[in-house]
């Protein structure tokens, strides 16, 4: 990248600690993107070994050095100072993905002293930590100690009632519980101090130990939260830790005291800095000493915050782990959803909170369903978009598979395997394998649109009013003669405690994000399923032109966490400004965090004459996707299992009758349901999104094959022998063809939303009518009753 200009006004950096990347935005003061800098870790730091930035083995266990963050960190300072003015950066906001870093007890309790003249790496080497390869989000090594915490609290539901969260494999105190009990005692006996990667992140800024946010503390399954009805102040010093859970955790009381000595205080108000930067950034790096730096917190909210969504709207990402957040009023927690402090948090308003429901069987069973059934994710796309709604054109002989590959949350967190049902009956395979994929994304998404159900019935979302849709006329129903509503009759009759058929509830917007959005059948899907338009950010759009199938974005292109991250530092640093010259943060318009970020945009706006803003900086058109065909990976299956090279082979308009030769099911075109693809009604070249116009972007440059995905790559992209197993077929396959943007109105444009799929009722109606049959298949599931 050309170095930027060296005078000029004031900018904010935000950074973000990923699975496979170190990554920085930077923005002006009207939120403008100025800058990107990313470290690769597998390309750029090969002598770690890592794929994708972690290490995996076989079984649930995935680890990540901690000594490759502090090396990457010092090459990703190198860049900024290279490239950008550092001295006009006025404030640093950041994020990381959920993982511990455990510190030996010698440099305890001060933050270690740091000599300028030295690189971070060379200060901190990987004997200061005492686990040095720690646990990241993907990691499910944790479950059963999850689970064993959660009996040992009562059950999800007074776990939950206790401390916000209900058993799930990414809980610090599962993580902790694990070290203890299965890891050699030295490692516990030498840990002084245990850190979030954010803090830890937050730590090398600042130069001094930094406090964890309630928002991540209660993520631990450690913190009790005081639930206060208005105002920051009302809630400070009422949290606490829970010493129960402590104690269960250390294995008595005394080991409790120590985890919490471990742990240190918790920051409560979010909406404030946190410190000023170290004098060893000032001095090695040239920042200014009085650059502020913010709460840094996780990433999946800092990617939340940069989407500023309005309440009603559902935050839906898709990647090693699907996620759904939306904003929450009250704090009501439940084993249903997790739930958090709203991170950027003004003092003056009413405490609000982020409902979170996620999903750990993502990106995992998508991989593994394209290399069993496709050759392609273009293959994967194209089937997704021809096989009809429940993988059959047929009323009553819907297809549903459930992928359970890895220990889940609450109500599936007993439940592992792969089940496929035909006709309500349990089957190995379905009769027509091409409905697969459909089906598993089908079954993604509808377990999102069953859980929001049950999660806007305890109330926790707030008043209805604002979600309510006027996308398609309704009119009253009668009235039952004993006045009841007759939407909980036809839930009653369902069996079901919500009306599948009722979408005034749903979200009135999907924002989505992750790789496997790119795809037009899957934004589709998410838009049918929900009756709800889907936007996408427009860094995401247009870094999809370019690698369609990863979840790194482009080179040049910002991650969407590392953008929350600047616009937290833009928002704190203007509050501090406000108050430093005399007045109170909301004198001079500043308020809520998502107001005032849409205030910036709704002004650069207008003073561009509705420019958009800008999605990447100084990327080449049609250029090299990213540093390196792996990064972004995110599942043990880092190399082709060759599961897809003995199956099918899809090319062009010939792949459906290849699939069917090679599975030996019919000669002729026809699916489960028993009708030919004439009979579909549409053409399966129109299926897509209108994208013809990108294809030439996303071709591969020549010199570096593409990896056709975006968790694993195919071991055919790219290299010219074919590397598959023992007679496996080299097809020429053809490039995934991502969404692209449509008609978007002003309002959504000025904050850097796309419109990619529309609200369709009659589609909506169609999926209405699997969800009972869904929801009793899934209960199924989690009664072992199959």
């Amino acid at each position: 990248m050309a170095p930027g200009p060296k005078t000029g006004p004031a900018l904010f950096l935000g950074l973000e600690l990923a699975t496979d990347q170190l990554r920085a935005s930077i923005v002006d003061e009207s939120l403008e993107l100025v800058g990107v800098e990313c470290v690769d870790f597998d390309t750029e730091l090969p002598e770690y070994q890592t794929q994708g930035g972690i290490f995996t083995t076989p079984g649930d266990a995935y680890t990540t050095p901690v000594d490759m963050w502090v090396k990457a960190l010092d090459f990703l300072l190198e860049k900024l100072t290279r490239n950008h003015d550092v001295t006009r950066i006025k404030s640093i906001g950041g994020c990381a993905q959920h993982a511990l870093v455990w510190w030996k007890s010698t440099p305890i309790p001060s933050f270690p002293a740091l000599d300028p003249r030295l690189p971070f790496h060379s200060q901190l080497p990987p004997n200061t930590f005492s686990l040095p390869n720690t646990p990241v989000a993907q990691d499910t090594s944790a479950h059963t100690h999850a689970l064993a915490l959660e009996a040992l609290l009562g059950g999800p539901d007074l776990m939950a009632a206790r401390v916000g969260t209900c058993a799930n494999a990414s809980l610090l105190a599962a993580q902790l519980l694990r070290v203890r009990e299965s890891w050699t005692s030295d490692v516990w006996s030498r840990t002084g101090k245990i850190q979030l990667a954010s803090q830890f992140l937050a730590s090398m800024v600042v130069g001094e130990w930094v406090n964890m946010g309630e928002s991540e503390a209660c993520a631990t399954g450690m913190w009790v939260h005081a639930n206060a009805g208005t105002g920051a102040q009302g809630a400070a010093g009422l949290g606490r830790w829970d010493e129960g859970v402590l104690e269960i955790v250390g294995g008595s009381r005394e080991e409790g005291r120590r985890i919490r000595t471990w742990l240190g205080d918790v920051e409560v108000a979010g909406g404030r800095k946190a410190a000023h930067i170290s004098r060893y950034l000032c001095e090695r790096y040239g920042f200014e000493s009085d650059t502020i730096v913010t709460p840094f917190t996780s990433d999946y909210l800092s990617s939340y915050l940069s989407l500023c969504p309005s309440p009603g709207d559902a935050v839906l990402s898709f990647g090693p782990m699907d996620t759904l957040l939306t904003p929450a009023q009250h704090y009501l927690p439940t084993r249903l959803y997790s739930l958090f402090p709203h991170p950027a948090q003004d003092p003056s308003e009413k405490r609000r909170y982020i409902a979170m429901l996620s999903s750990r069987n993502a990106d995992v069973p998508r991989a593994l369903v394209r290399d069993m059934y496709t050759k392609s994710w273009s293959a994967f796309d194209r089937l997704v978009a021809i096989v009809p709604p429940g993988g059959s054109i047929g009323l009553d002989d819907k297809l549903f598979s459930f992928w359970l590959l890895q220990g889940d949350s609450y109500p599936l967190s007993h439940v592992k395997g792969i089940y496929r049902f035909e006709t309500g009956i349990k089957v190995n395979e379905f009769r027509d394998l091409r409905a697969n994929p459909r089906c598993l994304l089908e079954s993604q998404v509808l377990s999102f649109r069953f859980r929001w159900s049950r999660m806007i019935a305890t109330g926790v979302l707030g008043s209805n009013i604002n979600r309510s849709r006027g996308n398609v006329a309704q009119t009253p129903g009668p009235t039952s003669p004993q006045g009841q509503n007759p939407r909980s009759n036809i839930a009653s009759s369902l069996g079901l405690s919500f009306d599948p058929y009722d979408y005034t509830p749903l979200p009135a917007r999907i924002l989505v994000t992750g790789a496997a959005a790119n795809f037009p059948s899957v934004a589709n899907l998410a838009g049918d399923v929900f009756n709800a338009p889907v936007f996408m950010p427009s860094t995401q759009v247009d870094s999809a032109q370019v690698v369609p199938h990863r979840n790194a974005p482009a080179a040049g292109f910002p991650g969407r966490a590392s953008l929350g991250g600047a616009y937290f530092a833009r928002w704190i640093w203007g509050k501090e400004r406000s108050s430093a010259i005399g007045g109170s943060s909301t004198g001079r318009g500043l308020g809520g965090f998502e107001e005032e970020i849409k205030r910036l945009h709704g002004k650069r706006w207008v003073a561009s004459g509705g420019n958009p803003l800008r999605t990447n900086v100084n990327t080449p058109l049609g250029g090299n996707g990213g540093s390196g065909a792996n990064s972004g990976t995110s599942t043990p299956y880092g190399h082709r299992s060759g599961l897809g090279s003995t199956v099918f082979v899809e090319e062009e308009e010939e792949e459906v009758e290849e699939m069917e030769r090679a599975s030996g099911i019919l000669a002729s075109s026809v699916f489960a349901g028993g009708f030919a693809d004439r009979d579909l009604g549409r053409d399966i070249s129109r299926m897509r999104t209108l994208t013809g116009s990108t294809v030439d972007t996303v071709t591969s440059s020549g010199s570096i094959g593409l990896s056709t995905a975006f968790t694993t790559p195919d071991l055919n992209a790219g290299a010219g022998s074919p590397g598959g197993g023992v007679g496996a077929v080299v097809p020429q396959t053809t490039t995934l063809t991502p969404v692209t943007a449509l008609p978007t109105s002003d309002a959504e444009a000025q904050i850097g939303l796309a419109k990619v799929a529309e609200a369709d009722v009659d589609a909506f109606m169609t999926y209405a009518a699997i969800v009972p049959e869904y929801c009793r298949l899934e209960g199924m599931l989690c009664k072992s009753l199959v």
